[in-house]
């Protein structure tokens, strides 16, 4: 495999990131257009943080977290990517920094029946109902976070 670099996304990334965005497969936007990229900017720049994973100067995964709403704004791995750990890295980077900047749960919806539900029960975040199209919410407390068993 490839190296990976992990690290902080810049306005710079936005490009690479809609394309990671709009190539996967599941959790797709019905309207690609409905995430701009003004809307990436503000998220990463103003509301949150972003992260992303280059492998060969391309990325091919991005989280970003939203101060604002207190949910997981995105966390998306480019197709073929998926299994070597990407999603993982990100979503702990970026629930490292999010817990760092406060208490608050943090919250996130997904589609039912998707390999991202099974990521998020598998990281110890908890079922709290539906939101918006019958997706499901899920969510993670300081606490969860701070006492869950990380797998080896």
């Amino acid at each position: 495999m490839q190296s990976m670099i992990f690290r902080e996304a810049t306005k710079n990334d936005i490009g690479q990131i809609q394309v990671v965005r709009n190539a996967v497969t599941e959790n797709t936007l019905s309207n690609p257009a409905l995430v701009t990229d003004k809307d990436c900017e503000d998220y990463m720049m103003n509301r949150g943080k972003g992260w992303v994973c280059e492998v060969e100067g391309k990325i091919v995964g991005f989280a970003i977290a939203d101060l604002v709403d207190h949910n997981v704004w995105a966390l998306f791995i480019q197709p073929g990517f998926d299994k070597k750990g990407i999603g993982r890295r990100l979503h702990d980077d970026m629930l490292d920094w999010y817990f760092q900047q406060t208490t608050q749960t943090i919250w996130l919806s997904t589609s039912p029946g998707t390999r991202a539900e099974t990521f998020y029960r598998k990281a110890g975040w908890k079922e709290t109902g539906v939101y918006g199209k019958g997706e499901i919410k899920f969510e993670m407390s300081a606490a969860g976070w701070k006492t869950r068993i990380v797998p080896v």
